[in-house]
């Protein structure tokens, strides 16, 4: 026999509240205690899990979904699942835990897409709002913009409410920079290029639920300057004078693209303020080297009051968000490498003519430099799209139930990852922001980062036609950087088009067509007779929509992944076709035949249907031509195509031949 009472002098940390074991229960045991406002840790494991609540009010907070935790509930946790329970009484919250493991159980929980699901949480999908001093090039369109359309594709095909928000960073000094060589006001070029992005952005079938331009939106600097406010409100920013960099012949103040120098973190050439290379931020005055843009002279320091923010002091916290959402090893491991650092004191307000002064006076001809001021303009995107949709939602006052998800440069991750949620626990404290991150690399051209002094760009809208949208598409999703830098060359583009999406593809769908039309009078037939072959094939179709699905689900998202499991599918088919292809006009084996056919129809519906989040316009052709609608849900499982649709294969067109653009520098890029 054993008993094991509750005792409150035993308990040691764990989890962020106080825990003790239970010993020769046969399983992992303990007691626990949260006390008054207190809460766990928010944490996930591969165990089976169940607490239950002895004494106390609570709440246990489930992938983001609260439910009421009080003397008497029992709540399991599959594996895998991100458990919170908080202390909402004022007694101590006391409970009893067991936990075990269960390896197919967690398997199963591993891939469970209930468990993966948002619900009927609102889902907002960021793409980094571009700088308006220029229009979209390939290395722009295969990050962040082409993987948030397809994420939220992908989840409104399975029932969530999710959409795309993004927009232009009017405020950006590189918009200074622009106006200065096109002879303009820097709204005149930020309104300019913001417009050429949104129509960029919609030939490559991009057209976000919400975009934002800054410069243009009602209340947008009202509620900038009350969310800053709300900042210094915290106590934590204040006006603090440091050491500044300025041209040493005009005096002009200099940051970002107005000065570069070695990265004092990994040594790299670098502009003002963040390290492309590292992703790690700079304070100017700290660069090795520095050198002014803006004339020869030797840049010169001198003091300079701005707001300033000591992001050293936050580890905890922004430890603490690493926990909650997606975030990748990636930017974890640089929320180390800066808070390994004795001080990380961020300026939050610079010297400047464009952009929105706080509403505090301290620092006169100053204004909120536009990261921080981009960690509002998210919230503000929510708001303005909720207005439209007629949905309470307010920057001032976000809610728990909302999931964000952020898709990103890597040369971003600083702002998004360890800033943002800072400056989100000082305007807003009693929000706990659940947010997922999606981070990519450099895409290089030709070896090469994009440039156009060089004239070494391909822009949007010189590759992208009606015709030509879905093989740009698949090709970026199968090449884009999301572990690596990666490459777009001409070449590979050429051969994926006409080898794969036409010489494989689209022959092979022609080419059943034809088959079709030939042998079963233009129509679907009905499976006749299965083989062993017959079953099997239809299982490896199931096992490539599991694979697709997965690579597509907000856990695992990966677009390389997705591309190269539609290639597979296909490839598999073709496999199965040529073998299937010996006894097909055998008298003897005709239902058979018909059972092969049906496959290679049941193929093609499912591809129809996972290409969609990728390849939109070529889900709804392909679909088209098999007698169905436009592919609008996300498949459970693989279907045949109704015996009798008329399937108009044989003659249908889907990709065209096309030469790569060489590229030319006649438009600035967005940074």
């Amino acid at each position: 026999m054993i008993i094991s009472e509750y005792d409150p002098r035993a308990l040691e940390p764990a989890f962020g509240i106080g825990m003790s074991g239970v010993e020769g229960l046969g399983t992992g045991a303990g007691w626990g205690r949260v006390t008054p406002g207190g809460a766990s840790t928010s944490h996930q494991h591969d165990e089976t899990e169940f607490f239950v609540i002895v004494a106390g009010e609570g709440e246990f907070v489930v992938d983001g979904r609260r439910h009421p935790a009080r003397p008497g509930t029992l709540a399991l946790f599959e594996p895998f699942e991100s458990h919170v329970l908080e202390n909402t009484g004022d007694a101590d919250l006391v409970f009893l835990t067991q936990y075990w493991r269960d390896p197919g159980r967690a398997l199963a929980s591993a891939g469970e897409d209930t468990r993966l699901a948002f619900g009927e949480r609102p889902v907002f999908v960021f793409s980094t709002p571009p700088t308006p001093n220029g229009d979209l090039h390939l290395g722009h369109l295969s990050g962040p913009y082409l993987g948030a359309d397809a994420f939220v594709r992908f989840q409104r095909m399975n029932g969530t409410e999710a959409w795309h928000l993004t927009g232009s960073d009017d405020y950006q000094s590189y918009v200074v920079g622009a106006a200065r060589d096109e002879g303009r006001a820097p709204a005149e070029t930020a309104a300019h290029h913001s417009a050429e992005i949104a129509r960029t952005l919609a030939l490559m079938d991009i057209v976000p639920d919400q975009y934002t331009v800054t410069d243009a939106e009602p209340d947008y600097r009202r509620g900038l300057t009350d969310f800053f406010s709300r900042v210094v409100a915290s106590g934590w920013a204040s006006v603090t004078e440091r050491d500044a960099l300025f041209d040493g012949e005009s005096g002009q103040y200099l940051y970002e693209v107005d000065v570069e120098g070695g990265c004092p973190g990994c040594g790299a050439g670098t502009s003002g303020n963040i390290c492309e290379e590292c992703g790690e931020p700079n304070t100017v005055v700290d660069l090795v080297g520095p050198r002014s843009r803006t004339s020869d002279a030797e840049p010169r320091r001198a003091p300079l009051a701005r707001w300033s923010l000591p992001l050293h002091l936050f580890r905890e916290e922004v430890a603490t968000h690493h926990t909650l959402g997606r975030v990748p090893a990636r930017l974890r491991e640089l929320g180390d490498r800066l808070f390994a650092r004795a001080a990380l004191d961020i300026p939050l307000s610079h010297p400047a003519d464009w952009g929105v002064p706080p509403a505090e006076g301290d620092t006169e001809g100053q204004v909120i430099w536009v990261w921080p001021e981009m960690s509002y303009g998210f919230l503000h995107g929510i708001q303005a799209l909720g207005a439209r949709l007629g949905r309470e939602w307010r920057a001032a006052a976000p809610e728990q139930d909302w999931k964000i998800v952020h898709f990103f440069g890597y040369d971003n991750s600083f702002y998004h990852s360890v800033l943002y949620p800072v400056l989100y626990r000082l305007a807003h404290p009693g929000w706990t922001p659940d947010i997922d991150y999606h981070v990519n690399e450099f895409y290089l051209l030709e070896g090469e980062k994009f440039s156009t002094s060089r004239r070494h760009a391909i822009w949007g809208k010189e590759i992208l036609t009606e015709d030509t949208v879905d093989a740009v598409r698949y090709f970026l999703g199968r090449t884009r950087p999301e572990g690596e830098r990666t490459d777009f060359r001409r070449a590979e583009f050429a051969s994926a088009l006409d080898g794969t999406l036409i010489g494989t593809w689209q022959r092979w769908l022609g080419d059943l067509g034809v088959r079709i039309a030939k042998h079963y009078d233009g129509t679907a037939p009905d499976a006749g007779t299965w083989t062993p072959e017959h079953s099997a094939f239809l299982a490896r179709l199931g096992r490539r929509l599991d694979a697709v699905t997965g690579a597509l689900r907000a856990d695992g998202f990966s677009l390389n992944t997705a591309a190269a499991e539609l290639d597979g599918l296909v490839a598999d088919t073709l496999e199965f076709s040529r073998r299937e292809a010996r006894t097909a006009q055998s008298e003897g084996w005709r239902g058979e035949a018909r059972t092969a056919i049906a496959l290679e129809l049941a193929a093609a519906r499912l591809l129809a249907h996972v290409a969609t989040p990728l390849m939109p316009r070529f889900a709804r052709r392909l679909a088209a031509t098999l007698g169905l609608p436009a592919p609008a849900q996300w498949p459970r499982t693989v279907e045949l195509v109704a015996p009798g649709s008329e399937i108009r294969l044989a003659d249908a067109v889907f990709f065209t031949p096309a030469v790569a653009p060489a590229g030319d520098a006649s438009q600035e890029p967005g940074r």
